[in-house]
C-alpha cells in the first residue's frame, strides 16, 4: 500500500495484477483508483496481456513472482524498468529457520541455501531491489557481495505520530493485558505463540495472575485455535479487525521472535499505538537504528518475561519506552525522505536503463542462462495443461 501511494504521488497509473486468489480481508484496490486484474501462471495469456498494458515500471513482489513473470517481461517489454520487492530475505529467513531446528549458530552455511540462490540470482535479474533492512543490506553487500548499485534500503514509509494523535491515545492506568500479533501461516509468528504458551507466558503468569494474553493472528488453524486456555488467560482471538484498536487497549507487546527477517510490522503497529515491545534480538533486527528501543530486547526467555512483568508494572519505565517509540516511528520511517528517494532512484535508473544492464554482467548472465530452465519448465507446464 506504501508502494502504491508513491507511484499514485507521481501520477502513474497502476494496475494490479496477481494470480493469487482475492481473500475477503484483501483492500479494494479500485476504490483508490487502481486497476485490478487476475494473471494465470504458466500461461502465455500474460504475455498478450503484459505486451498491450506496456508498462514504464513492473514491480514484482517477492522473488517467486520475479522468477515466474519476470523473463515474460523481459521479452515482451524490454523497456520496462524491473523493480523487485523482496519485503524482506526469505532465504535469510530460511536459513536461519534450519538453524533454531538443528540447535545450531546460524552462519553461513545456513545462509548460503537453496532458497537464498534463488533470491540473490532474482535480485540480479532485477534492475532494482527494494530490501527493507539496514542489516539486510549488509548481508547483501558483505556475505552475497551484491552491487550496491542494485539495491535500495527502503523501510515503512509511515506518517509522523503527531502530538495530538498522542494525547488521544489511552494513558497507562486505562490499558490492560498484554498482546501478541502475527499471520499464523508465517513460521516464525507460530513458532512465537508455542513459545510464549511454553515458556514465556507461565513466568509473567505467575507473577500477574489476573493478567491476560490476547493473541491476533490470520489464518488460525485448529492447531492453534487448540492453545486458547481461559484458565491460564492465554486467549487466541483470531483475526484482528482493527489492529489500532487492539494494540492502544494493551499494556505490553511480546514479541518472542526466534527466527526471521526483514522488519516487523508488529513492531510498528505497536509504536504507533504507544504500545511498549518485548522483543528479542531477531525481531528487533533494523528496527531501532541508534535509537533506544520501545522497551526490552531480551534472548533469555526468564529475563524476557521479568522485562515484560517491568514494563506493565511501572508506570513512568512505560512512559519513558512509549516516547520512545513514537521517536523511532517520526525519525527512522519518515515518508517523505523514502518517497523521494524512491522516486530519484527509478529516474535515474530508467534515463540510463541500458547502461546500467550493461554494468550488471552477472543479471545478463543468468537471464542468459538460468533462466532458460524455469522459462521452458513454464512452457511445458503451458503445453501440458492443453492436454
Amino acid at each position: 500500500m506504501q508502494l502504491i501511494e508513491v507511484f499514485q504521488s507521481e501520477n502513474y497509473q497502476i494496475t494490479f495484477a496477481s494470480p493469487c486468489a482475492k481473500s475477503d480481508n484483501a483492500f479494494d484496490l479500485e476504490s483508490i483508483g487502481v486497476l485490478q486484474t487476475a494473471i494465470e501462471l504458466n500461461n502465455s495469456s500474460f504475455d498478450v496481456f503484459v505486451k498491450n498494458l506496456n508498462p514504464d515500471v513492473v514491480l514484482f513482489d517477492r522473488f517467486m513472482m520475479e522468477e515466474q513473470f519476470g523473463w515474460r517481461v523481459l521479452e515482451q517489454c524490454p523497456n520496462a524498468l524491473r523493480l523487485l520487492d523482496t519485503e524482506d530475505l526469505h532465504g535469510l529467513r530460511k536459513g536461519r529457520q534450519n538453524a533454531f531446528k538443528d540447535d545450531k549458530p546460524f552462519d553461513t552455511s545456513y545462509l548460503f541455501n537453496d532458497t537464498a540462490k534463488r533470491e540473490i540470482a532474482s535480485i540480479y535479474r532485477s534492475d532494482l531491489s527494494l530490501i527493507i533492512s539496514e542489516a539486510e543490506i549488509k548481508i547483501l553487500k558483505n556475505d552475497f557481495k551484491v552491487d550496491e548499485s542494485l539495491l535500495l534500503y527502503l523501510p515503512f514509509m509511515l506518517e509522523d505520530v503527531s502530538n495530538e494523535a498522542m494525547k488521544c491515545m489511552l494513558k497507562f492506568e486505562d490499558r490492560q493485558h498484554f498482546v501478541s500479533i502475527g499471520n499464523f501461516l508465517h513460521a516464525p509468528n507460530y513458532n512465537a505463540v508455542l513459545y510464549l504458551k511454553d515458556i514465556i507466558w507461565p513466568w509473567i503468569r505467575k507473577q500477574l495472575p489476573k493478567v491476560e494474553l490476547h493473541i491476533y493472528g490470520a489464518y488460525a488453524s485448529q492447531k492453534v485455535n487448540q492453545l486458547h486456555n481461559e484458565k491460564q488467560g492465554f486467549l487466541i482471538k483470531g483475526f484482528a479487525e482493527d489492529v489500532n484498536q487492539a494494540m492502544q487497549q494493551s499494556k505490553v507487546c511480546l514479541a518472542p521472535i526466534q527466527f526471521g527477517a526483514g522488519l516487523k510490522g508488529k513492531l510498528v503497529d505497536a509504536m504507533q499505538n504507544g504500545t511498549p515491545c518485548v522483543t528479542t534480538t531477531i525481531g528487533a533486527e533494523g528496527m531501532f537504528g541508534n535509537l533506544v528501543s520501545n522497551g526490552f530486547i531480551e534472548d533469555n526467555p526468564e529475563l524476557f518475561a521479568n522485562k515484560a512483568v517491568q514494563l506493565y508494572n511501572n508506570e513512568s519505565l512505560w512512559k519513558e519506552k512509549q516516547q520512545n517509540g513514537f521517536k523511532i516511528i517520526n525519525h527512522r520511517f519518515d515518508k517523505s525522505q523514502f518517497q523521494e528517494k524512491l522516486i530519484l532512484n527509478i529516474e535515474e535508473i530508467k534515463q540510463q536503463l541500458n547502461t546500467h544492464r550493461i554494468n550488471n554482467f552477472i543479471g545478463q548472465m543468468l537471464q542468459h542462462h538460468s533462466m532458460k530452465s524455469t522459462k521452458f519448465m513454464s512452457k511445458w507446464i503451458e503445453e501440458k495443461n492443453k492436454n
